[in-house]
């Protein structure tokens, strides 16, 4: 045999996987079963506060819409409003206005009529 035959050691291969269950074992050694029992069951909290969370969160998402909704008929009936009362105004201010050109042949035509 040569020299380089005797360094290397015959020890069959350990995969990953072997090598940290034995890691495992020995520093958690019997209490493994109870931790993993225990990081299933914070597994499980987590899950379900995530769900609730949510669900609170659909929750609110359907409310804000309804308020949205809400508030966006709100400022359209006001709008609509705003609209018919300038309207108005409108009207009663072009009702009232005098047409100068109007009421300057009316002058003309009483001059006219007062010449004569």
């Amino acid at each position: 045999m040569s020299k380089k035959e005797n360094l290397q050691p015959e020890t069959p291969i350990i995969d990953s996987s072997t090598k940290l269950e034995a890691i495992k074992n020995l520093i958690f050694g019997d209490n493994i079963q109870q931790y993993d029992s225990e990081f299933e069951t914070l597994k499980k909290e987590i899950d379900d506060k995530k769900a609730a969370l949510q669900s609170y969160i659909d929750e609110v998402r359907g409310e804000l819409m309804q308020s949205i909704d809400s508030l966006s008929t709100d400022v359209n009936i006001r709008i609509t409003d705003l609209e018919d009362s300038l309207n108005d105004k409108t009207e009663t201010l072009n009702e009232q206005k005098v047409d100068r050109r109007e009421l300057g042949k009316l002058l003309i035509s009483l001059g006219e009529k007062i010449g004569k």
